[in-house]
């Protein structure tokens, strides 16, 4: 495993992270197998973890805590967020703060969190959903000061709506947030327009969510692809989703080389860029754990692969559908 700088803040962050939602809620979650992977990544070497209050309303946070009282001698970073209050997800234009985070309420799930893990700090705490807008209620700003003061928080971050890295980059320029949650992989690479720049100006740590697409850029996915009935991915993959994400999959199968995978060239392909810090795939077993933290070791792309990869660029805008 190989670490890099998590913007301001210094610390040094595994490459591959670890992607907590689908041991907090989605089908086929077992919590034995869900804390041994969490072991096997730790042993060998990620030590940055991100999970959600709503990740199973706090059963994804108390995973991270048995997993941090097995390891008492290591540092790993703790990352959640809070959830906006009207649990709406992503947020909309017209929610006010009020309306997601009220001061009283971001307090009060900070609270939870620390109570779920059984700590008395979090590294990072973000907010789940995200408004430029917010920064126009000088209580925004308050919040954030104060969570930082109070000892209980280390950083403070947001975690950005699928498909507008535009909508965070207020908040990055206004210096109050110390990281970045987005959506970056082969096909959403628009982060690098205006976001990731002004990450790097202000020195703020960037997590790289959904590396595979929500499964797309794994190339197991076909037009016959089902889940059980109360599974997220049912929301996600709508028959629309799934065809068009089907063909921009298998108009890269071509490019993996002899003993690679999908999986391994798109993790690799967001390791090429140094403006990320980490990558949070998802992982519930220990084959997943292995292979994806395996990606780390064999580092960047090739420049030509890399290069030809960059054309497979799918910009894509929010939809009822994309959450």
């Amino acid at each position: 495993m190989r670490y890099r700088k998590f913007g301001r803040t210094n610390w040094q962050v595994s490459e591959i992270g670890y992607g907590m939602w689908g041991m907090g809620e989605w089908t086929g979650s077992e919590d034995s197998e869900s804390l041994t992977s969490l072991q096997r990544a730790i042993d060998l070497g990620c030590n940055f973890f991100d999970t959600a209050w709503a990740y199973g309303e706090g059963h994804s946070e108390e995973l991270l805590g048995k997993a941090l009282r097995a390891n008492p001698g290591k540092k790993l970073y703790i990352a959640t967020k809070v959830p906006p209050k009207n649990r709406q997800w992503p947020s909309k234009r017209e929610f006010s703060l009020d309306v997601s985070y009220p001061p009283e309420y971001v307090f009060e799930y900070v609270e939870k969190s620390l109570r779920n893990i059984a700590t008395e700090t979090l590294d990072l705490i973000q907010y789940h959903t995200w408004e430029d807008k917010w920064l126009d209620d000088e209580r925004s700003a308050r919040t954030i000061e104060k969570l930082r003061a109070s000892g209980k928080v280390r950083a403070v971050g947001i975690s950005m709506n699928r498909w507008e890295p535009w909508n965070g980059i207020r908040a990055v320029k206004s210096g109050l947030i110390d990281a970045v949650q987005v959506i970056y992989n082969i096909f959403d690479q628009n982060p690098e327009d205006e976001l990731f720049p002004a990450c790097r100006a202000h020195d703020v740590g960037v997590i790289a969510r959904v590396p595979l697409d929500e499964g797309s850029l794994t190339g197991t996915l076909t037009l016959q692809s089902t889940w059980p009935k109360d599974d997220w991915r049912n929301t996600y993959f709508v028959p629309e989703n799934l065809s068009s994400s089907v063909e921009h999959a298998d108009a890269l199968k071509y490019l993996v080389a002899p003993g690679s995978s999908m999986a391994e060239m798109a993790l690799r392909f967001i390791l090429t860029n140094r403006d990320v810090s980490t990558i949070i795939p998802g992982m519930r077993k220990i084959k997943n754990v292995e292979a994806n933290i395996a990606a780390s070791d064999k580092g960047a792309l090739p420049g030509v692969l890399h290069a030809e990869l960059r054309k497979h660029r799918w910009d894509r805008q929010p939809t009822e559908w994309s959450q």
